[in-house]
């Protein structure tokens, strides 16, 4: 008996696109099973009346290995982990981790006070305030009754 299928091209974009997703996460995906360190870190970005707070997890990093760059309305996160010579009477099994690095880009939604920018980094948390211009801070108007 012959089964006939009323064919629907959303189906089969959907068999693509898991075909697409399965290749993406089989290259960043080592040999082992072992998924791989991401190269962006995660970013949380808000702003509060007076200032735009940028966190970024950047566990493995310290202060030293994390460069800020903020040029017009463009912060710049760069870290870098180089390797660590090692003692050559040690023989490895497994080793996974000799460098590491990443770099992001972000584009600050309104102007900032560059000078009084102010950066944190604590228990792998980069948190990094950006206090508002001025001209972008919200004003209050009385309102005038005659």
């Amino acid at each position: 008996m012959t089964i006939i299928r009323r064919w629907e091209p959303a189906r089969e974009v959907m068999t693509l696109r898991d075909a697409m997703d399965q290749l993406f996460n089989d290259a960043f995906t080592s040999s082992s099973g072992v998924r791989t360190v991401a190269s962006v870190p995660l970013v949380d970005m808000y702003q509060t009346d007076d200032d735009i707070v940028v966190k970024a997890i950047v566990p493995g990093f310290s202060k030293d290995d994390v460069d800020i760059t903020l040029t017009d309305d463009i912060l710049s996160l760069r870290g870098n982990i180089e390797e660590k010579e090692d003692d050559e009477t040690k023989s490895y099994s497994i080793r996974e981790h000799r460098y590491a690095s990443f770099e992001r880009s972000l584009r600050l939604p309104v102007d900032v006070e560059i000078k009084k920018v102010e950066a944190l980094f604590e228990n792998g948390i980069l948190t990094i305030t950006l206090p508002k211009a001025e001209a972008v801070k919200p004003k209050s108007i009385m309102i005038k009754a005659k």
